[in-house]
């Protein structure tokens, strides 16, 4: 008998903590947002349908008619970014969108197969290209630099008629280019490369710089301000980065302030000590609840 109640017991228990945790993650889907449609994902035209379906997982693609579905082929990037058309395309990405000031918001879910990009990698050159407001989730099933995922956001906003300056896209890679190059040739930290971006173009929206030689100094002091030391040929490539970008006429004001808002997200979070002792309280409460009902059904049994 005492065993019968143990296994009811531990059943009963298994039960609870799944449905606390389900009902947790049916709060947070809250299913498709009407006035922004469904998500959309964009797969790599290279993946086999076995690592499709792995990234749909990765993705929580799990329901059908829950996004809407393209794929990101060479011939994709030719068109977009005058890259390469036999290019490999394994990395995916799921793009959902925003409302008005929510920024951009970067999650890459299998961050030991994206080798190359980090998610502020993803963030500075997306507002390059012109996105705001989104949340992307970035996957790969096999190790990838991380580079066509880029390409797959572009056609997932084109496909919906609202597609991007080609300028800004090409920009945007070349940004990222120079971002990995900086972090393998250079052997700067990612971390540092993605700082280094960030503040060269805060400054730049500050300062609104006139000409190519101001633009050489805000590079100039800004490697001087975070201790980097880059050779004559990396220096270059950065002035020539945001020289472009100046060109361009991109609101720097507006890429400041989405940039200031990804910085703050996880800070915001990991800072709140509110928000970690409602974290606390509730473990405590079913960890309470818990020892109550198999104190009592054993009690019971004796």
């Amino acid at each position: 008998m005492r065993l019968f109640r143990t296994i009811i017991a531990t059943m009963v228990l298994t039960l609870f903590v799944s449905g606390v945790f389900t009902s947790g993650v049916m709060a947070a889907n809250d299913g498709i947002d009407e006035k922004f449609g469904a998500p959309i994902v964009v797969y790599g035209d290279t993946l086999t349908n076995d690592q499709k379906q792995d990234v749909k997982n990765m993705l929580e693609v799990n329901e059908k008619g829950s996004v809407e579905e393209y794929t990101v082929t060479g011939n994709d990037i030719a068109s977009y970014i005058d890259g390469n058309p036999d290019s490999r395309m394994f990395s995916s990405a799921k793009i959902t969108k925003e409302k008005q000031g929510a920024g951009i918001t970067i999650n890459i879910v299998t961050s030991e197969n994206i080798t190359q990009v980090t998610n502020e990698m993803y963030a500075n050159a997306l507002l390059t290209a012109g996105v705001e407001n989104a949340t992307v989730d970035v996957a790969s099933p096999v190790k990838v630099s991380g580079h066509s995922a880029l390409t797959g956001i572009y056609k997932a906003y084109d496909t919906q008629g609202e597609p991007l300056d080609k300028e800004r896209m090409e920009l945007a890679n070349d940004e990222l280019d120079t971002a990995t190059k900086l972090a393998d040739k250079a052997g700067m930290d990612q971390e540092k490369v993605s700082e280094l971006l960030t503040e060269i173009k805060k400054q730049i929206a500050e300062q609104n710089p006139a000409t190519k030689e101001d633009v050489k100094q805000i590079v100039e002091e800004k490697l001087d301000e975070l201790s980097l030391s880059l050779s004559d040929e990396h220096k270059q490539m950065l002035i020539d980065l945001f020289e472009r970008m100046r060109d361009l006429d991109i609101n720097f004001d507006t890429v400041k302030k989405q940039l200031d808002d990804i910085a703050s997200k996880v800070q915001g979070l990991l800072n709140d000590d509110g928000f970690w002792n409602q974290v606390k309280s509730l473990l405590s409460k079913m960890i309470e609840l818990i020892g109550s009902f198999l104190n009592g059904l054993f009690a019971q049994g004796q």
